[in-house]
């Protein structure tokens, strides 16, 4: 079920009222309900892998929170993680770990072959997955008191809106919110506009960004030799722009439905694109995902303890397996080890261990770079194998001209600049990261953060042409069958 479907609009207008209307304390059953409707939809076979891994995670943080020694606590973490780590690595790294141990065989000359399983990869594994590790991981470490009903925790791994494509929620952070059923109230006046401009935002981003640049970018990937060295790097750019909209309008829309439930999700994108560095960029984009990373990986490996090259090395190794995060493919390896490298490099700058170099640049310029590293990296990304990625950058540099597509490189201009003004938009709006501009009515409560020189009429005006030109320019867009947002396939 997508998003930007009838189905999920259908769905959504049998769910909300009847989650507003029974008894207070069956909420979170309607919930869970629709949750495992919702991901059914795609293949009801997998609906026993998460509840299996919630029951699991369930009984392993009641076990917890009754242990006391420090060998048995350990043992029930490491049969959590032995658990989570062993269904990501048959569903989403059996094959790929094979076929690398049988090429390895091969080049140095043994006839080998290995068995492959071929598992169809379950929606949102990874995403549900890192929630109930961190989960377990909090009640191990008594940073949060382990769930008493396994309703309540089972509505927390399976909450629909984020649960095919995050935000990855921490338990201390979301679990609250699910048990207190009394105190969620459907959303009025500031905070009902909030929910609808997410809403908004989110089908603009996926519908008219994403969705709208998406056929070049596949035509470019596809067969980069076709098109000039122009038009290959625009269809970089343009994959940039597609997967910006396509996964910050995902987040949109799932806080968007999140808060007509009375339940707020975190932010997970704050205005990526307008990044002076990497380090900044990794500090808004994929929040969620960077900030588990982060605790989880990072700060156990030793984070910024130790020399310089020891933290080089726990940042390199926090972000390959960021990158394997995303798939089992060398693919992915390569863009986590350019993000890892390049976080390295910007570290040694900014701590001015590389002799006569500091970062002395004015803020556009390092924007533009930090855009351009991102932009590299996401060749593979996008591209099916390293081999294809290494076409598309042999594309981008040869001499020959090949064919201009001046009108999908005029689109993918029109698009970045749309993608700057929302970032730029939402910036001078004063988002500070727990609330979203309201596109309806912007003199509400979400806009009090700016000093403003405009009269509320004239704000309120402004707001609502901006929300009509998104409307109108959806309603242009859409046509045929929703496409899936990209983030479902990790």
């Amino acid at each position: 079920m997508i998003f930007n479907s009838v189905t999920f609009v259908a769905f959504l207008a049998i769910v909300l009222p009847l989650h507003w209307f029974v008894p207070v304390a069956r909420r979170n059953l309607v919930l869970l309900v629709a949750s495992y409707v919702f991901y059914g939809w795609w293949d009801w076979r997998f609906l026993g892998l998460i509840a299996l891994s919630t029951v699991v995670d369930f009984a392993i943080g009641r076990r917890l929170g009754g242990t006391t020694s420090d060998e048995g606590r350990k043992r029930l973490l490491a049969a959590s993680l032995g658990f989570n780590l062993g269904v990501l690595g048959v569903f989403k790294y059996f094959d790929f770990f094979v076929d690398g141990a049988v090429d390895l065989a091969s080049s140095v000359g043994f006839d080998a072959s290995g068995p492959t399983l071929g598992i169809l990869l379950p929606v949102g594994i990874s995403f549900y997955t890192f929630q109930t590790i961190s989960y377990t991981f909090d009640v191990y470490r008594e940073r949060i008191e382990p769930s008493r009903r396994l309703l309540d925790f089972a509505t927390y791994v399976a909450f629909f809106p984020q649960l095919v494509a995050g935000p990855i929620e921490r338990a201390q952070r979301l679990l609250p919110r699910i048990q207190d059923q009394a105190g969620r109230s459907f959303p009025r006046g500031p905070q009902l506009d909030r929910a609808l401009s997410l809403i908004l935002s989110g089908l603009f981003k996926k519908v008219v960004l994403a969705d709208g640049v998406a056929p070049f970018v596949n035509e470019v990937f596809a067969d980069p030799e076709r098109f000039g060295p122009v038009a290959v790097a625009a269809g970089v750019v343009g994959f940039a722009i597609q997967l910006y909209g396509d996964f910050s309008g995902y987040t949109d829309i799932a806080r968007g439905v999140s808060e007509l439930f009375g339940i707020d999700l975190m932010v997970n994108f704050r205005q990526p694109y307008l990044s002076r560095n990497i380090t900044e960029f990794w500090r808004r984009w994929h929040i969620s995902l960077s900030d588990w990373l982060r605790d989880y990986v990072y700060i156990p490996f030793g984070g910024n303890r130790g020399s310089s090259w020891f933290v080089a090395r726990n940042l390199m190794a926090t972000m390959l397996l960021g990158g394997l995060w995303h798939g089992a493919s060398w693919n992915f390896v390569i863009w986590g080890a350019v993000h890892g490298g390049a976080l390295v490099v910007h570290r040694f700058l900014r701590d001015g261990r590389i002799p006569g170099r500091t970062l002395r640049v004015t803020q556009i310029p390092a924007i533009v770079a930090t855009f351009s590293v991102w932009c590299v990296s996401m060749v593979f990304f996008r591209a099916e194998s390293v081999g294809a990625a290494a076409d598309v950058f042999a594309a981008m540099v040869r001499s020959q001209p090949g064919e201009s597509a001046f009108a999908s490189v005029l689109l993918v201009a029109v698009l970045l600049a749309a993608t700057i003004w929302l970032d730029v938009v939402q910036r001078r709006s004063g988002d500070r990261h727990d609330s979203a501009r309201s596109l309806i009515s912007p003199t509400g409560d979400d806009a009090t953060a700016t000093v403003r020189t405009s009269t509320p009429e004239s704000s309120t005006l402004a707001g609502a042409l901006t929300a009509g030109v998104m409307l109108v320019a959806i309603v242009v867009f859409s046509g045929g069958s929703p496409v899936p947002f990209i983030y479902f396939q990790f």
